[in-house]
Formats: C-alpha cells, structure tokens, sequence
C-alpha cells in the first residue's frame, strides 16, 4: 500500500513545535510548586537538555513509553468509515489499523464498531476487529460506548471480545448543576464499576469543559426550589469525591481542561459575590493521578476570537504544554495516551489529511522525552 500519510520528518511540520516546549506561565507554576509538584522553569523550553554537569549520570527515556501511545478512532472516523475508492487512501478497519500500526501506535481507544458494510458486503463483527488487532501487534485500551444500565452487560461482551482493559464513555455522568443529578450518577457508575471489575476491567468518563464548570449547590432557591449559587465545587471534582476509586476511573481530555480553565472561571458565592478560581489542569489530575488510567492528548492553539479560547491542532503544533503536563503527574507506566483531534478529517478535498495528521501527531508525541539516573 502506498505511503500517503507520513509527512517529512525533516520538515518543520514534522517537529515539535518550539511554542509548544515553552515552560506553564509564572502564575501556574507558583500553584503547582505550592502544591510540593516538580515544576519546570517559566520560559525554558520543556525539553531543554540538562546542563553538561551530571549529565553523565542521566538516561533519556521517552515521557509516553511507546506501549503507552495510543489514537482514538475518532480522529479518523472518516477513513474508519469511509467506503472503498481509488485514492490510495487506508479506509475501512483492516487498512486503517494496519497504517496506525506502521506510524507507530500500540494501543487504539473505540469509537464505535462499525465500517461501510461495502468492504465485506455486510458489517464487520467485533471478533473479526479483535483479529485486525490482533495481526497488527495492537491492543485495545478502551472505548466511547453508551454507558447504561440495561445495556452494560452487552457492552461488556463487546470489550471483552476485543480484549480492552478499560470501558468508557465521551460523555459526562450527567449533565446538570445539581449535586442530587451528581449523587444518582455516581451511584449508578459505582454499581457499574465493580461489574466491570468483576470482568477485569475499568470503567471511566471522559470530561469536555463544562465537566468542570461549578455546582449549583448554595444560595437561594429557584422556582423549582433548586439553588441558584455555587460553594465554588466543580461538577467532576464532586464526582471524585461521590465514587469508590477503585471500581471509577476517569480519562482526562487536556484540551477540554484547558479549555475549562478559560471558560469557567467565575461563579457567585452564597452570599452573591462573584468570585473568580481559576482551573489548574495539572493539579486536577496530580492529586489522584492514578485514577486517570487514560488521556486524550488533544492539543490547541490559543484562540480569543472563539467561544472555547482555543482552536484544535495535532498534537505539538498548539499552546499546550504537554511535556509540563506529562512530567508533572508522574506514574509515567501507568498512564495511557491516546491522541485526538476532532477536526482532523479534510472531508473529500484532503481524504488523507487524518492519517497525516496521526503521522504527526505520533512523531511528536515520540519526541517528549525525560531525563532519569541511571
């Protein structure tokens, strides 16, 4: 199969963009070192080498061991499902997953199971997908399935015929303000755990920005006599509190935080001051790091004109400090990566443009790196 998706490894596209090596702002990094944290200097490029003193005694390593690398299928669900053509282009899940797998990923996150049924003349079976990854030296390290009750049983024959380690979901435990909306959720996904747990795996949710947006949990009361003020708890940091950790797990999506962090940052307080707090991703995620078993590495520039502040990119060509990121939470073997990007198809004017982008975003990725003793 020809190569059409891995750009110049020379070519400034196909480096780690130098903004993006730049260490957190000032203010960011006093919070983190408050909180007894490793912080990397402000204004030093993230993966600067150490000073020829003691280097001798350091190995590098990879920050994001290789086994660790993982895509979201969602990223190229337009070659996942795009039906057979003359391009040249991967489509389908056989084609796909064996470029995936020549780029260099080693573990793929679902995001549904299906395929244009023109490939096999009917839909592609989870057992035949297993075999795929199987072919390919993959795993499966998880999945955006419809986490329900009634269903769980079923999603779990799905997971475990494809061998995941992890079963999840894109979307939020619920959607409201309300701790009681929260207290249901979290019953619902502690029960739900410990059945994943029974078969061997973990349950997780993925957050977007509004996950960490504030309760509404003080103050007066509304018409429907619910409350109208915040104590300043953020919706999932409640939901860490409400859920066993050991049967809920989370995968933490570094774009929407960031996000999160310059869309929510004000609420009114019981007595109707507006107070201002602003989201730390970093020490979200640092303060229970092992209950984030997976990651979207999901990057984006800075962006002031848009609603979200931020515009997505592949990974390494945006704002988002990911060597920081990485580094700073630690348990370097425990954490799963998988890179998205939700913009990433270019449609029928740029058919490879995805896989181009995964190639890119794979190489960066590669290129964080971490200085050990040896």
């Amino acid at each position: 199969m020809p190569d059409q998706t891995a750009p110049d490894a020379s070519s400034p596209a196909g480096r780690l963009s130098r903004r993006s090596l730049l260490a957190a702002s000032a203010s960011a990094a006093a919070a983190i070192g408050a909180a007894g944290l490793p912080v990397l200097a402000t204004g030093t490029p993230a993966l600067a080498h150490p000073r020829d003193k003691g280097k001798s005694k350091l190995r590098v390593e990879p920050l994001i061991p290789s086994k660790n690398r993982g895509i979201i299928l969602y990223s190229v669900r337009d070659r996942i499902t795009a039906a057979p053509d003359d391009s040249g282009v991967p489509y389908g899940f056989e084609r796909v997953l064996a470029r995936l797998a020549e780029i260099g990923y080693k573990e793929i996150e679902f995001a549904g199971y299906t395929q244009s049924t023109e490939i096999l003349g009917r839909q592609i079976t989870p057992r035949e997908i297993r075999k795929i990854l199987d072919d390919n030296g993959l795993v499966a390290n998880g999945t955006h399935a419809s986490i329900q009750a009634a269903t769980f049983q079923q999603q779990l024959d799905i997971a475990e015929e494809l061998g995941m380690k992890n079963i999840g979901t894109g979307s939020d435990p619920t959607n409201s303000a309300y701790k009681a909306d929260w207290d249901a959720a979290a019953d619902t996904w502690n029960e739900l755990g410990r059945q994943a747990r029974a078969r061997g795996m973990r349950l997780y949710t993925h957050n977007h920005d509004v996950a960490y947006s504030f309760l509404l949990d003080s103050g007066p009361l509304d018409a429907q006599g619910r409350r109208t003020r915040s104590s300043g708890i953020r919706r999932l940091e409640y939901f860490f509190g409400r859920t066993d950790p050991r049967y809920v797990f989370f995968e933490f999506d570094i774009y929407w935080g960031y996000v999160a962090r310059y869309k929510h940052q004000k609420y009114v307080d019981p007595a109707g001051r507006e107070q201002t707090d602003l989201f730390d991703p970093i020490l979200n995620v640092a303060d229970r790091t092992t209950r984030f078993p997976l990651f979207h590495a999901k990057d984006g520039d800075r962006d002031t004109s848009v609603p979200n502040g931020h515009q997505m990119t592949p990974l390494g060509e945006g704002d988002i400090n990911f060597q920081q990121f990485f580094q700073t939470i630690g348990e370097r073997d425990f954490h799963h990566a998988n890179w998205e990007m939700d913009t990433a198809p270019g449609g029928t004017a740029n058919r490879a443009q995805s896989l181009d982008f995964a190639a890119l975003s794979y190489r960066n990725m590669s290129d964080l790196t971490i200085y050990l003793k040896k």
